[in-house]
């Protein structure tokens, strides 16, 4: 005897629309919405007005005349010149570290990533406090910069290190998400 048993699936149920599924009531919206400006305005937009507020509150004719002052000059240009080194510094080693990070497997993998996060974790106040231990005049490198008469702390070359290590992992966190994403299918071919 030869039974055939067949078995009777339910009817496809209608698909829910994925709106259905992810959406939230209009009000929570509004409220996220709400907040998200809020944080946006309280922590950048009203210390930006006050900043401009304070700057020109003597009027204009003060502000031109302070601003065009030999000591805020020199300011400026330091600022300008330091984050003229740093950006392809933290261009070049950010691409480095995140094109090793996402193409390659290696021993040390999880340490790389470790150090590019470590500016994120050390306060710039200690990282600040280890430079003067490396190359001030009681550091490691003091009595060698000395001889050679070389100046890094309160100097240019200071200011672009602590520069370029509190911003490194800014290009480096960036990319490696993308570079991992693209995977290396492409490359391989």
């Amino acid at each position: 005897m030869n039974t055939t048993t067949t078995l009777a699936l339910p009817a496809a149920a209608a698909p829910r629309s994925i709106a259905d599924a992810t959406s939230e009531p209009r009000w929570v919206k509004g409220l996220l919405i709400g907040v998200a400006l809020g944080f946006l305005t309280l922590f950048l937009f009203v210390p930006l007005a006050i900043v401009f507020f304070e700057a020109l509150k003597k009027g204009v004719g003060v502000y031109l005349a302070a601003i065009s002052d030999a000591d805020a000059w020199s300011a400026i240009k330091l600022t300008l010149i330091a984050a003229g080194i740093a950006v392809p510094l933290n261009i070049a080693f950010g691409l480095a570290a995140a094109w090793c990070i996402a193409k390659f497997d290696f021993r040390g993998k999880n340490v790389l990533l470790t150090l590019i996060d470590l500016p994120f974790s050390v306060s710039p106040v200690i990282s600040g406090l280890i430079y003067v231990l490396v190359f001030g005049l009681q550091g490691w490198f003091g009595e060698w910069l000395r001889d050679h008469d070389l100046k890094v702390i309160f100097a240019v070359p200071g200011i672009v290190l602590a520069t370029v290590f509190v911003t490194f992992p800014f290009v480096a966190r960036e990319l490696i998400p993308l570079m991992q994403a693209q995977g290396t299918e492409q490359e391989e071919a």
